[in-house]
């Protein structure tokens, strides 16, 4: 028998993050009751962070806590804290405090290390092997779910209320999107969504998700590209 150590290796994960402005309970629950009833199998018992860089105050972060949970999340930690001892309370009930990608850019970088007296010769990495997308014929009727694991999905087809389509890289629509749209699905920030008619319930890509309320009404029923731009979704019209 062959034992093996344990190991601490690093990884992506896709976290939705909840920005509060305040820390009154019943409007966060609110927020949560509204966002979990619109698109209820993304959210069920989803990890969430919650962004206090607009708070002037430190929360009752145990509150926070069971206040989140209530609503089938799973509360892992805070990004944004303003100050050491908002940090400490977040800690003592048992949440990460965390920062985003933004806030690590933003730290100075090392001092480059002197280059070698004598050139070396660097053998470049063989590429990785390229995955083909997967390719769906047909529309995805409602509530079925299809998943491209690893690569691009393209649906030659509409995606009907109440369907899913989910895909690691990005996701390319030829019809009416409707359902669910989640690219990036494991933290690849530069998948893209592409659709010939934009209906839907919900955008999502590495986590940043856009719902149906939220969509611009302009952009309703046109065909349409959707990216991540400084963490925020960008819907444009393709012309």
């Amino acid at each position: 028998m062959v034992e093996r150590d344990n190991e601490l290796k690093g990884t992506t994960f896709t976290i939705s993050v909840l920005h509060i402005s305040d820390g009154e309970p019943e409007r966060i629950r609110q927020l949560l009751a509204e966002k979990v009833a619109q698109a209820p199998y993304f959210f069920n018992c989803a990890p969430l962070v919650i962004n206090v860089s607009r708070l002037e105050h430190i929360p009752d972060f145990e509150q926070l806590k069971e206040l989140v949970e209530s609503e089938e999340f799973v509360l892992v930690g805070i990004t944004g804290a303003r100050s050491e001892e908002m940090k400490t309370a977040a800690k003592a009930v048992g949440l990460a405090v965390m920062s985003s990608g933004k806030s690590r850019k933003s730290e100075p970088e090392p001092e480059p290390a002197p280059a070698p007296a004598a050139p070396e010769v660097v053998r470049e990495p063989e590429p990785a092997p390229l995955i083909p997308s997967k390719v769906h014929v047909g529309p995805v009727r409602s509530g079925q779910q299809i998943y491209a694991a690893g690569t691009s999905l393209v649906v030659l087809g509409s995606v009907s209320p109440g369907a899913e389509v989910l895909a690691d890289d990005s996701i390319h629509i030829y019809g009416t999107l409707r359902g669910r749209a989640i690219a990036g699905a494991k933290g690849n920030t530069q998948a893209r969504i592409y659709c010939q008619q934009l209906q839907a319930e919900l955008l999502s890509i590495a986590g940043t998700f856009q719902l149906s309320d939220a969509l611009p009404a302009g952009l309703i029923q046109q065909p349409v590209h959707i990216r991540l731009d400084n963490e925020q979704l960008r819907i444009d019209r393709i012309k």
